[in-house]
């Protein structure tokens, strides 16, 4: 039920928004989740007609991410002040404590290789470093 939900309220989206269009860009971190680690700046996204996915913030920790934020006053939603680290849909997404990592409070009810909602699935085939 979960993977149905995610599928029509995003995945089938995102693939009506990117139809016909030759790259999207993305901010996805590798250091957001395990199954995210071999994260390239530049990808063939196979599940989108082989378009370019593009990474900029591979290679960025969240660290990163908030001083540049607060650095060019960038606004933040609120809920990172309430512990929520990864934030998704209501029924989806809980606040974590300090030390759960990233994506606990994600899909919290399943194990940490199956946190993702189907927008970044991986293909090994096509996946990896396109240009620099």
């Amino acid at each position: 039920a979960r993977k149905e939900c995610c599928n029509v309220r995003k995945v089938q989206q995102l693939g009506r928004a990117l139809a016909g269009r030759g790259a999207w860009v993305t901010g996805l971190r590798r250091d957001q989740a395990v199954t995210r680690g071999t994260l390239a700046t530049f990808e063939v996204d196979a599940a989108h007609g082989d378009i370019v996915k593009i990474a900029p913030l591979a290679g960025w920790s969240e660290a990163e991410v908030f001083d540049h934020a607060r650095a060019h006053d960038v606004p933040l939603n609120p809920l990172h002040a309430q512990g929520f680290r990864s934030i998704g849909c209501a029924p989806c997404t809980r606040a974590i404590g300090p030390d759960e990592d990233v994506r606990a409070g994600r899909f919290y009810w399943e194990s940490p290789e199956h946190k993702e909602c189907g927008l970044h699935p991986s293909h090994p085939a096509r996946h990896g470093q396109v240009a620099p």
